[in-house]
Formats: C-alpha cells, sequence, structure tokens
C-alpha cells in the first residue's frame, strides 16, 4: 500500500480552533460499513445508534503539562521538551528541538521565570531513541508532576494556532490517569450528562487507559505503509473491563470503542483465543488495511489528517474507499476536522 492512498483535501478552514460549546453539540456523520450508507446527525443523537446489549469502551487517560521550555548547558540557547513517557526513576522519553544541539551528555535547565520553591528543574540528555527523541534523566525542582504543573504546558497540536481559553477544553469528561502527551479527541465530545445518556441506553461501560504519545502522532515519512514503525506506547486493561469485554465477545454482543486509542489498546490485548488480557502492556501493534479486528466491532472517532496512521486505521475498520468517500461528504459538508472537529461512528 502507498501512503498516497490515504490522501484526501484538507481545506485549512475546516481544521477547528477550538472545540464546539458545549462540547456535545457538535455533528457526527455515521457510517455503516454493510451498505455504505452515510448518515448527517448531531453527537447528542449517538444514543439512538447504541443499541441495549452493546458495550462501550473509553480511553480514560488525562494529559499532562508535558511541553517544557528551557534552555542549554552551556551555551544557554533555547530548548523545548515534549515529554511522551516516564521510564522510572526521574527518567522520561521526549522529543526535543533543536534535537541537533542536544546529544548524550548535554544538560537542560527549565524554568526561565526563575527557579521552583524546590530548586532548579534541571535534565540530562542520556540517549537517543530509535524515534529520534531523547531520554532525559531529571533532577531537582522537587517531586516532577508538581514541577510540571508549574512549569509545563498543555502540548496542542501545531495545527491548533491560538491558546486554550480553558485547560479543561483538551481533556475528556472522564479523564482521570494522567500520562498522555495528547488527548484521545473522540472522547472530547462526551459531557457528563451525555456520558450518562450512554450508560442508561447500552448494557455497560468501562474504561482502558492508554497513554498516547509519539506512537500515534508521529507521521508516516515512508512511500509505502507497511515500511512505517509504530513506536510503543503503554497501556493497561484493567480485570473487570477485560473479564466484561471478553465475556461480551463471547456471546456476540457489540463493542463500541470511543477513540483509536481505545481500539488499539483493547486489540493489543486480545489474544487469538479472542480472550482480553487484563494488565499493564506496550504496544507497537500498527493497524493497517488487512487487520481482522478480534474484539472492536463499532468505532467512535474524529476526521483525522491526510496520511496519518490514525486515517489507516480508520481505513482498516471500514474499506478505504468507503471511509474516504465519506470524508469527501464530509468536507463538502463543511465539517470541522481533527482534534476540536466533528464525530464519525463507524456501524
Amino acid at each position: 500500500m502507498h501512503i498516497a492512498d490515504f490522501d484526501y483535501h484538507l481545506p485549512p478552514q475546516l481544521i477547528a480552533q477550538e472545540p464546539a460549546r458545549p462540547r456535545d453539540s457538535s455533528r457526527m456523520l455515521v457510517l455503516h460499513r454493510d451498505s455504505g450508507k452515510i448518515e448527517h446527525c448531531n453527537f447528542r443523537d449517538l444514543p439512538s445508534h447504541l443499541g441495549p446489549e452493546d458495550i462501550v469502551i473509553f480511553n480514560d487517560t488525562r494529559v499532562i503539562r508535558a511541553r517544557l521550555r528551557g534552555r542549554r548547558l552551556p551555551g544557554g540557547g533555547k530548548v523545548e521538551v515534549l515529554l511522551l513517557s516516564e521510564q522510572g526513576d526521574g527518567v522520561w522519553e521526549a522529543l526535543a528541538t533543536p534535537g541537533r544541539r542536544l546529544p548524550p551528555g548535554r544538560e537542560i535547565i527549565f524554568g526561565a521565570e526563575g527557579p521552583l520553591p524546590e530548586g532548579e528543574l534541571r535534565a540530562q540528555v542520556i540517549a537517543r531513541t530509535a524515534a529520534g527523541g531523547r531520554l532525559l534523566r531529571f533532577s531537582g525542582g522537587g517531586d516532577i508532576p508538581a514541577a510540571l504543573a508549574h512549569l509545563g504546558e498543555v502540548p496542542l497540536p501545531p495545527y491548533i494556532r491560538q491558546p486554550l481559553r480553558d485547560e479543561a477544553d483538551y481533556q475528556t469528561a472522564y479523564a482521570r490517569v494522567p500520562g498522555s502527551s495528547a488527548a484521545p479527541t473522540a472522547g472530547l465530545h462526551f459531557s457528563p450528562e451525555m456520558l450518562e445518556a450512554v450508560r442508561a441506553r447500552v448494557r455497560a461501560i468501562a474504561f482502558v487507559t492508554l497513554h498516547i504519545g509519539v506512537g500515534t502522532f508521529r507521521p508516516i515519512h515512508s512511500e509505502r505503509v507497511e515500511d512505517h514503525l509504530m513506536y510503543p506506547e503503554s497501556y493497561v486493561i484493567s480485570e473487570p473491563t477485560a473479564e466484561l469485554v471478553s465475556q461480551a465477545r463471547a456471546e456476540g454482543r457489540r463493542i463500541v470503542a470511543v477513540g483509536t486509542s481505545t481500539a488499539r489498546a483493547l486489540e493489543a490485548a486480545t489474544g487469538n483465543d479472542g480472550v482480553v488480557r487484563a494488565g499493564p502492556g506496550r504496544t507497537d501493534l500498527f493497524i493497517r488495511p488487512g487487520y481482522r479486528f478480534r474484539t472492536v466491532s463499532a468505532l467512535l472517532t474524529n476526521f483525522h489528517l491526510p496520511r496519518s496512521t490514525v486515517l489507516v486505521l480508520v481505513c482498516a475498520f471500514a474499506e478505504r474507499s468507503l471511509v474516504l468517500r465519506a470524508y469527501g461528504e464530509a468536507v463538502a459538508g463543511s465539517y470541522r476536522f481533527l482534534s476540536f472537529g466533528d464525530a464519525m461512528l463507524i456501524l
């Protein structure tokens, strides 16, 4: 497969710069895989498309203030760091700019406006990563999460060009477990009231945790899709969720994944026997056309960037030409695209 097969024209004016207000007032395109039928709805119509035997699974990761600004030592040049995942013992995987000036051994100091009450926050580059990032060992500044709360910024995608009015706009209503560098954006449509409306409509809802990092948003640079390497991301499936989903699957119930990150966590945790394994894990699963879904039978998602891994995943869940036809209708209908954009339900 060529990456050009997953291209489409996205007019810049359709890239949403802020969320719908209220968040559950966005539009929703519904795509039926069996018939190819496309419906144009409001997101508040979601419960009417769900059944009383459905199981709906959400990703409860919480975005951290993962963007840090600092300066190199020696030299004093400006540095920007995006934290991706904690490795333990004060070590974090990160993307750093300018990378060419940050070889192993280089130090970075954060907090240009003055030191933290517990002292300056510093990091030393200890290694390069396979994804082109850096491993950083932090010191000083006291508790790292507290330092991030003081110094860090919410890492908005580069196509969102204006600051947040409220940091809560880039968190789901049910965000619980800190660790993501990006929001699971399909979940941004849910208000607490909509979450309860879904809970009342279906057999059960449950949560998994997948911390979104470079594995999800790293661009595909290879001409052949198969040559792209996904970078691992961490997930956790609880025992109750694993048991619920495994039983539902065995009984033939529909399992609705809210977001591509939820779908990846569920698929990564499902064995060849169809049983979902509980516990923590790391996955580099790259879902692309030809992949046979083991667990997920319906998907709620947003409209994604051309040539992205998440668009490739959507084109694996529904036939590529059908997805691109739906995207064409969304463009023609002036739907709002990407993180703060409208929703797409694939049944």
